[in-house]
């Protein structure tokens, strides 16, 4: 297994700052320990997957990400059997939230359903605000990231690229895209799945996938 260094990935990710309208996924509460454990199993599942492409998303969405830990999962891909990024008969062995706030995610259906005809490498997920973002006092809501959110957010998906070794970044939607390209990083960008946007979506990830191919 390729041995990987996210220690500077995890100490930009803890000292986001988190404004009253988001929340910290990785905290110390019990599901914020087990969403750390869920990403850190996943961070080692692609060590071993050794990804060369790096889907930038936008934020957690509070169906998916905020209730499992990792990006474009919601509990239904986390508990498939096979596991879908390991293909072990008996799931890739992450744990399962009690009483999770909702069971599947249309966007994590999508990104799922068009990894399926996928060949190589799976990409490895990361959003460009890591933060959940919601409407002030309702967490079971989705609010787009402010533009200074996503400037701080941009060096821990940077991070995360860098411990890697990956050099293609892909944006998923335009304001990933555009971090990036402040940043410095040219990025392709596909249509983001969400709203419509599930087939669109799929058919630039698999043009994708053929020019890499």
């Amino acid at each position: 297994m390729k041995m990987v260094d996210t220690g500077k990935f995890w100490r930009l990710l803890y000292s986001l700052p988190v404004p009253g309208d988001a929340e910290f996924l990785y905290g110390p509460q019990e599901h914020g320990r087990l969403r750390e454990r869920n990403l850190r199993l996943y961070l080692e599942h692609m060590a071993a997957t050794r990804p060369v492409i790096l889907l930038v998303g936008e934020a957690p969405g509070y169906r998916g990400h905020a209730v499992t830990g990792i990006p474009f999962m919601s509990v239904r891909e986390l508990a498939a059997r096979p596991g879908l990024i390991t293909g072990n008969a008996e799931g890739d062995g992450f744990e399962l939230p009690v009483a999770p706030a909702a069971q599947w995610e249309a966007s994590s259906a999508a990104v799922w359903n068009a990894m399926a005809a996928w060949r190589g490498p799976l990409p490895m997920f990361w959003p460009i605000y890591p933060n959940h973002p919601h409407e002030r006092g309702n967490p079971a809501t989705n609010r787009a990231p402010r533009a200074e959110e996503i400037t701080a957010g941009t060096p821990v998906a940077l991070a995360l690229a860098e411990a890697f070794g990956i050099t293609t970044l892909v944006a998923v939607g335009r304001k990933a895209q555009t971090a990036l390209q402040r940043a410095g990083v040219t990025a392709e960008a596909v249509r983001h799945p969400a709203q419509g946007g599930a087939r669109i979506f799929a058919g630039q990830l698999a043009a994708l996938n053929e020019a890499l191919a």
